[in-house]
């Protein structure tokens, strides 16, 4: 595990940002693509600002992935992908084929059928050996990730990517989310946490006894590396931080 510690949410944002273009560098270097789990809020957007002044990065082989989304229509302000399409993939030359968006209520009959196709989005040959490269994941002041919640059944489901959640305790109710065993066939996890609400569960997550039943965010792992990203405020109640 690795802990990245910047002063401000804004320099934090920035940190993030160059980092992702070297490491989409990196992966299309050493695996001809790079596949990139995005978060939403406002964490996702700061982390996507770098990218369309990016200039090594070969956008064709460049594949954009969300860790959840909610069940709501394309456009509507709800949405994670809605944040990254003002942030950056507006102005990046990214085929769309390349950007996986979870299907809304426009598409499918129901948010069982949205994470059945994005499972076998997920599943298909183009989507390379079944890792990603890096899965960014916000947090919520509970230590949610992606839309597994704190004691929600969604979390105990097994052998499956993506799952339909019903009563979210956090609106919209109905939403697709990874779920812990995709989240963790990556190989860096980066947790973008910003701000003194985050800094409870912060702690909570990198207790020695951390059960991720009752805080989501520990139970995320990267095979090669998980990033802890965090500014100031989010970092207080860490040992050795106060």
């Amino acid at each position: 595990m690795t802990l990245e510690l910047r002063d401000t949410k804004d320099d934090l944002g920035k940190a993030i940002s160059d980092r992702l273009v070297t490491e989409i560098v990196a992966a299309q270097r050493d695996r001809g693509v790079a596949h990139i789990v995005l978060t939403g809020g406002s964490m996702g957007g700061l982390s996507l600002q770098s990218l369309p002044s990016a200039d090594d990065i070969d956008w064709s082989n460049v594949h954009f992935w969300w860790g959840d989304e909610r069940f709501v229509p394309a456009g509507a302000a709800d949405r994670n992908d809605l944040e990254a399409d003002k942030a950056a993939l507006h102005a990046l030359p990214v085929p769309a084929e390349n950007i996986h968006r979870v299907a809304g209520p426009e598409h499918v009959a129901d948010v069982e059928s949205a994470a059945s196709a994005y499972s076998a989005a997920i599943r298909a040959p183009k989507a390379g050996d079944g890792m990603f490269d890096i899965v960014m994941l916000g947090m919520g002041p509970d230590g949610h990730v992606a839309s597994l919640f704190p004691h929600h059944p969604a979390q105990r489901t097994e052998d499956a990517i993506a799952i339909a959640v019903h009563d979210s305790p956090k609106p919209p109710p109905d939403r697709v989310s990874l779920t812990f065993e995709c989240l963790n066939r990556s190989r860096q996890v980066w947790l973008l946490v910003a701000g003194d609400e985050k800094a409870e569960a912060v702690a909570a997550a990198h207790a020695p006894d951390a059960d991720r039943w009752d805080v989501p965010a520990a139970g995320v792992r990267g095979a090669d590396d998980t990033v802890w990203w965090l500014d100031a405020a989010a970092a207080a109640k860490l040992p050795g931080t106060e």
